[in-house]
């Protein structure tokens, strides 16, 4: 995207980040339904699967073209901090951090 590629019209580019999200979010799902944990009882994966979705947002936004370069470039710093951040709450357990 930042390089201007030709690869990025590419179908399976389009799709692959989609499934990737897709995945991401119904492993979290399935986590939660496995070990039975309410919101309560678990504010460290909830923190995590509202992140989720703010993360796929910027990604997207990211990704999609017909937007300012500097706005797509904002948006993709911005989803690797809020990836950071799903994955410093998976290490720590604790969504304050």
């Amino acid at each position: 995207m930042m390089l201007d590629s030709v690869q990025i019209a590419r179908r399976w580019v389009r799709v692959v980040p989609h499934v990737n999200d897709t995945v991401l979010l119904a492993a979290g799902v399935w986590l939660a339904f496995q070990l039975r944990l309410a919101p309560a009882a678990a504010p460290w994966l909830i923190a995590k699967l509202v992140a989720l979705p703010v993360y796929i947002g910027l990604g997207s936004l990211a990704l999609r073209p017909g937007r300012a370069k500097r706005l797509r470039i904002s948006a993709w710093l911005a989803a690797l901090a809020v990836f950071g951040y799903i994955v410093a709450v998976a290490v720590t357990r604790s969504p304050t951090l």
